[in-house]
């Protein structure tokens, strides 16, 4: 397998590459490059147009550069594999979002998946997770359903909170923002309609993009906080991470192997293996990053630490009908990996949880 540099040199005249290099710059291109897997198919030579998997391509390897860049274990594994000359086959990454009205944003999952829909995605199943009084919907690309990162898109549901829970919502996301101006939608319209975009249009577009996946509100109150935390260890993670990719997943092929140098290394990855009811997916994680934000308090700007978000390995075993790989998720894992960013870190990996999506 060629080493990290030798990886990005051979990509530097693709389409994908030139989308990275444009939005984040040539540095950060390579750093993508050196880190991830890129199938063939996705490397066409750059020329006048970008298809619609050249640029969720680019937008992943965006995405997955961040969460490495917040989580400083998903950093030193990804450095491990570098050192060894291995990239890591980028699985899928996870996201929160609120159904409930969001000030200049579209609520729920309508912001993210206005973005998903024209660049190739389709909605490939839905895991109700009532424990967490919310809904997770998996994305998977048309295209290239196994070499391109799947995106789990979940909803939570004010409703079946309580009324001052219900209004501590209301008042954390009243002042968001969109980040797509006019201009964007219409691309992504012209992307949905015609499968592609003219370079120019989608080295443009996609650092509006990127944009997408943060926390689009602002400051808010610490007791607010509080009382989300109370009811929902998930709205209050929203509440300070927004849209950002809650985890991003390596697919491996031996998780045990995996889990068993990491923790040879001394990294605190959780205690179990977690297999789906299939038996076909396994799955486990570091614990979550913790992260110092900001709030307010009683007309003072205080800083608190909070969860933030984590690195995870999944292995799947192909359907025996088809000998594809069992691309699935479970409600009950995921349901379970949740609280990976449920308060305080000791909370984080608590025995018997399930690691998933």
């Amino acid at each position: 397998m060629a080493d990290p540099q030798a990886r990005a040199v051979a990509a530097s005249g693709t389409g994908v590459f030139h989308l990275l290099s444009v939005a984040l710059g040539e540095p950060a291109a390579q750093a993508a490059f050196g880190r991830l897997r890129v199938v063939p198919g996705l490397l066409r030579p750059v020329g006048d147009r970008i298809e619609r998997a050249e640029l969720a391509q680019a937008l992943n390897m965006a995405l997955f550069l961040d969460v490495t860049q917040r989580v400083p274990m998903a950093a030193a594994y990804v450095a491990d594999l570098q050192r060894d000359g291995q990239s890591l086959v980028f699985d899928h990454g996870a996201l929160r979002t609120v159904a409930w009205p969001a000030g200049a944003l579209p609520p729920g999952e309508a912001a993210i998946t206005r973005v998903l829909r024209p660049l190739g995605f389709v909605m490939a199943a839905t895991y109700p997770l009532p424990r967490l009084k919310m809904t997770g919907r998996a994305w998977r690309h048309a295209d290239f359903p196994e070499d391109i990162a799947q995106f789990f898109v979940s909803e939570l549901h004010p409703e079946r909170f309580s009324a001052d829970f219900q209004d501590a919502v209301t008042r954390v996301l009243s002042t968001s923002r969109d980040p797509l101006a006019p201009v964007d939608l219409a691309l992504l319209e012209h992307l949905a309609r015609d499968g592609g975009l003219p370079t120019t249009d989608a080295a443009a577009l996609l650092p509006r993009l990127i944009g997408c996946f943060a926390r689009q509100h602002g400051l808010f109150e610490v007791d607010d906080y509080q009382t989300l935390q109370a009811e929902s260890a998930e709205m209050a993670w929203i509440s300070t991470e927004g849209n950002a990719f809650n985890h991003a997943t390596d697919r491996v092929a031996d998780i045990e192997a995996v889990v068993a140098g990491q923790r040879a290394l001394q990294r605190p990855v959780k205690d179990a293996i977690e297999t789906s009811a299939t038996g076909r997916v396994r799955q486990t994680a570091f614990k979550a990053a913790r992260v110092m934000r900001e709030f307010h308090d009683r007309g003072q700007r205080v800083m608190r630490e909070v969860p933030g978000s984590f690195h995870e390995f999944i292995q799947r075993a192909p359907l025996e009908a088809s000998g594809a790989l069992d691309l699935a998720f479970d409600a009950g894992n995921a349901t379970g990996i949740f609280k990976m960013t449920a308060g305080a870190a000791k909370d984080a990996d608590t025995a018997g949880e399930a690691a998933a999506c």
